[in-house]
């Protein structure tokens, strides 16, 4: 959608793809050149503050023009500033006490001692429950100070977790705090000779710092991202949210975890594997949520490559029991029926027909003259793509891609009598994706979930279950679903596992199906 803007004495149009707050925000910056750390204010043209609640809404009126205002910074320059370690100019009268006996001057150097405190505090805690945090901390213990691979460690990580409590731009006052925050904790990393003692970590008169730095380059990694290759999918529910696992007994602390991944590395026993991954789930959730170390937890937790049930278990964890079963109770006797005839109204195409036959052939009784394109359950899920195809791209260069195309992304055939590396060194990288070996499409032995070019057993020996784990999988490693296949995986999502109903962005045509499947239409 295209927006008429104004900042300052100066109108241009701006373009978004979704009638998001921030995203918006992040464009003006960019198209008028504004530092990414100043604090704007949107109104309309009477003057009447914009925000994020109604901002969707008056993106439908053509009349409207986005009046782009700096935040008025006179407000943190008296005593009730959040501006942590401002100067505050004090008349030699307010330094002395008054006649009954109250100085105003030590009431404000108590408090920026409180504030020191909490910064302080807040920093540790911080440290204390990332990976790696513990490290930095034990370091200056043991040593006084930090060496630059560690500070480097600790600055991602705080700006990560910045990101995470306030998204890609956070306040400037927050910035503030958790650089006071550093200098407090570790009081040899404090500058002496500037103003504050932690501009180094941050400037709010350059925008400069370590901490600063890093954002910018998280700001720049997710805005790409967001424009060109994440899926449209909502913003808040969906298998990249962080969840708080309330129902887990207490779990071991990171150095114990560490222990037991080891002790898995090392034994055959499936039960003593099972029990240890479930002690280390929230362990291994950090680890999966942190974009420092997403990339290194199969690495971390090879036994996920060899041991079949594990992506299971941890999805039960996450959602619980009547959660993880929705998939396999209710497909056969809720879903499935109304897929196909759903499909039947469908444009015919030969490949189509093909999935529709298979679809009805219950009791895999097809002739090999009349060969099944895939089993019951397999071909009604390929059905559903055809129901929900891939949305035109957002990018300009990209192109479209067919349902057959599509079908790919979701399952590939694999024939038992080749090696698998084989496939592996053929097929590019992509989102998961089921690969399925057998002798034919009608007899598969066994599935695997392929992923950052390794392959994960499934546990079920059926297409449905070994679906079940593919969706699984998207939510146990914090996986985006594949573009072509957001929709489909959407409505599976919200309809039938009933996860993130209502806070999961979800297109009309996905809509439009639960409607007409919940009201057995």
């Amino acid at each position: 959608m295209i927006l008429k803007v104004q900042y300052k004495n100066h109108r241009k149009y701006i373009k978004i793809g979704e009638a998001s707050f921030e995203v918006f925000i992040t464009e003006v910056k960019e198209k008028f050149s504004i530092p990414l750390d100043t604090l704007l204010k949107v109104t309309d043209e009477t003057g009447t503050e914009v925000d994020q609640d109604v901002f969707a809404d008056l993106t439908t009126s053509k009349d409207i023009c986005f009046i782009i205002e700096n935040e008025c910074d006179s407000s943190y320059s008296n005593l009730s500033s959040p501006s942590l370690t401002d100067t505050i100019s004090m008349s030699s009268s307010s330094k002395e006490s008054d006649s009954d006996g109250f100085n105003p001057f030590k009431r404000i150097r108590r408090e920026e001692a409180l504030q020191d405190s909490a910064a302080k505090d807040l920093i540790k805690e911080i440290l204390l429950s990332k990976p790696g945090g513990t490290a930095v901390l034990k370091e200056y213990e043991d040593t006084g100070t930090i060496c630059d691979s560690s500070r480097r460690q600790m600055v991602n990580i705080l700006a990560a977790h910045m990101t995470e409590t306030e998204g890609r731009i956070p306040q400037r006052i927050t910035k503030e705090k958790y650089a006071l925050g550093i200098i407090s904790l570790f009081p040899s990393l404090k500058d002496p000779l500037s103003p504050k003692g932690y501009e180094h970590f941050y400037d709010s008169q350059s925008g400069s710092g370590f901490l600063a730095w890093r954002l910018k380059t998280i700001q720049r990694k997710t805005k790409l991202a967001v424009n060109s290759d994440a899926p449209k999918t909502g913003t808040t529910g969906g298998p990249t949210l962080g969840r708080t696992i309330s129902h887990l007994d207490n779990q071991p602390p990171e150095e114990s975890c560490k222990e037991a991944v080891a002790l898995m590395n090392h034994t055959s026993d499936k039960g003593t594997i099972l029990l240890k991954m479930r002690e280390t789930f929230e362990y291994r959730q950090r680890l999966v949520h942190n974009p420092e170390t997403a990339s290194t937890v199969l690495s971390v937790f090879p036994r996920l490559l060899d041991t079949k049930g594990l992506i299971l278990q941890d999805f039960s964890l996450l959602f619980g029991p009547e959660t993880a079963a929705r998939l396999l109770e209710k497909w056969p006797s809720s879903y499935k029926a109304k897929v196909i005839k759903e499909a039947e109204a469908l444009t015919s195409t030969p490949f189509l027909q093909r999935l529709l036959k298979s679809a009805r052939d219950q009791q895999g009784q097809l002739s090999s003259d009349d060969p099944a394109e895939w089993d019951s359950d397999m071909a009604s899920l390929l059905l559903l793509l055809h129901i929900l195809p891939p949305q035109s791209p957002g990018r300009k260069k990209a192109q479209k891609i067919s349902v057959r195309q599509a079908t790919d992304h979701l399952v590939m055939f694999h024939k038992s009598c080749r090696s698998l590396d084989e496939h592996m060194e053929m097929d590019g990288p992509r989102q998961p994706y089921l690969l399925a070996s057998g002798t034919t499409k009608q007899a598969i032995s066994n599935f695997y979930i392929v992923m950052d070019k390794k392959l994960i057993p499934c546990q079920g020996k059926t297409s449905l279950a070994a679906f079940d784990e593919l969706f699984k999988v998207h939510f146990v490693f914090g996986v985006n679903y594949d573009e072509s296949l957001s929709s489909m995986y959407t409505f599976l999502q919200t309809t039938v596992y009933s996860i993130d109903v209502g806070i999961t962005k979800e297109s009309p045509k996905v809509k439009e199906l639960r409607a007409k499947f919940l009201n057995n239409v």
